[in-house]
């Protein structure tokens, strides 16, 4: 089946940024659509978004650059070509774009073509998403990654720390992953009323807060567990999002919140003793992107006790997760569509930490917008987690529930694996204890 048309428009992400929707059009009539994310913070390795960045209009954020390299040079390319030639069309957008950020074409339209392509196909298949791009293998509901706080940019730097996450280690169904988290998130909510400390809704639904360190949340957070009747460390862990690429000024990490500052060897201690302090499961990017000697250290101590991902360390960059594995600077990959630009790298990146033995984490980013095509790679990729946000706005919701329709979709064949997706990077003697 062969691409007739494709076209591009302006819609607008959840922070109410411009944005575009792309949507290619079939021989016969069949329809697919794309909806590009965007990120508040954003790594320095990733792959180009392209704004118009003219003043006077949207305040410099529009994006009719990239709608016309859409409508014009990649859709005078791909015209006529097979719509299930995912790997061919993309890698013939890359070479047109010609750069290795695609600063040329802007990786938001490539990728938002990309997408529209993908789900073209399956349309035109008749199957769903997860199914044609997985090749039919994928099974696997992923366990839920949370926000309950938001802080750092997500949240005018309310707390420095980016994210406050919960993961339910103790469910045994996907259902249970939500139920529990739709308590502890009503629960933190209580809590910090109570308290005095919660300001609003941060960008990605998690609470807003009022606090005078960026430890207090811990506290609050571990009450909120056990108000909603679960025990913390068994039943629930906590996630953390340190953006620390943010904190760090090429000598210093700084916690603007509680006027400090840190050499890198003592903010590797400091995340070393949140980690044995706190039932820590996860934590993402606790160093900058380009300090090396903390991720190698941090992993030599808690890299078999801990998730340890890298977000703006990595940017889904096959290159530079080969260089992470090499190097044990990690021994997970956050996994985000719009950070390499295209459907085909994605899925590589999520193969490639796979092969390694490592844990992928399929992601969202803080401008996104009602789509749920990262809840079918997750499953598509088996990849095992997604993070999307809050248990609250519609633009997260949304893939929390499109992942409730796979799995009806999938009937007998759903797996979820839960808690134990971890068991692979843990100690024996910590998974079995969790």
């Amino acid at each position: 089946m062969k691409i007739q048309d494709i076209d591009a428009y302006q819609i607008y992400d959840s922070r109410g940024f411009p944005t575009l929707e792309v949507e290619v059009t079939l021989e016969n009539g069949v329809k697919g659509y794309g909806l590009v994310p965007s990120g508040a913070s954003t790594g320095q390795f990733e792959a180009l978004e392209l704004r118009d960045g003219d003043k006077e209009v949207f305040r410099g954020k529009s994006v009719f650059k990239a709608i016309d390299n859409v409508k014009t040079k990649i859709a005078n390319t791909l015209k006529g070509v097979s719509v299930f030639e995912q790997e061919k069309i993309d890698s013939t957008m890359i070479a047109l774009d010609g750069t290795k950020n695609k600063s040329n074409l802007g990786a938001n339209a490539v990728l938002g073509v990309s997408m529209a392509v993908a789900n073209a196909a399956a349309n035109a298949m008749g199957i769903p998403l997860y199914e044609y791009l997985g090749k039919g293998e994928g099974h696997v509901i992923p366990l839920n990654e949370i926000q309950i706080l938001g802080g750092g940019a997500h949240a005018a730097w309310a707390t420095d720390i980016q994210d406050y996450l919960v993961i339910a280690i103790g469910a045994k169904t996907y259902e249970e992953t939500l139920e529990m988290t739709h308590n502890i998130y009503h629960a933190a909510g209580e809590v910090m009323k109570a308290r005095g400390k919660c300001v609003g809704i941060a960008d990605e639904g998690g609470w807003w807060p009022d606090y005078e360190t960026n430890e207090e949340p811990f506290d609050v957070f571990l009450e909120a567990v056990e108000k909603a009747g679960y025990e913390a460390g068994k039943d629930v862990a906590i996630s953390l999002d340190i953006a620390a690429s943010d904190l760090f000024d090429g000598e210093k990490y700084k916690f603007r919140l509680d006027n400090k500052e840190f050499t890198p060897e003592e903010f590797c201690d400091l995340m070393i003793a949140w980690c044995e302090k706190y039932p820590i499961i996860s934590i993402e990017d606790p160093f900058a992107d380009t300090d090396f000697d903390s991720w190698k250290r941090f992993m030599d101590v808690c890299g078999d006790k801990v998730q340890v991902i890298g977000d703006d360390l990595f940017t889904t960059n096959i290159e530079r997760i080969k260089e992470g594995i090499a190097n044990n600077l990690a021994n997970s990959v956050l996994i985000k569509l719009n950070q390499i630009g295209s459907v085909t790298e994605t899925i590589q990146a999520i193969k490639l930490t796979q092969s390694a033995g490592w844990l992928p984490v399929v992601s969202a980013r803080s401008g996104e917008t009602e789509d749920a095509f990262i809840s079918h790679l997750a499953v598509a990729t088996n990849a095992g987690q997604l993070k999307v946000g809050s248990f609250a706005r519609s633009e997260r919701m949304v893939k929390w529930n499109e992942n409730i329709r796979i799995q009806r979709s999938l009937g007998e064949k759903a797996t979820f694996i839960g808690g134990k997706i971890y068991d692979q990077i843990l100690t024996k003697e910590l998974a079995e204890a969790k």
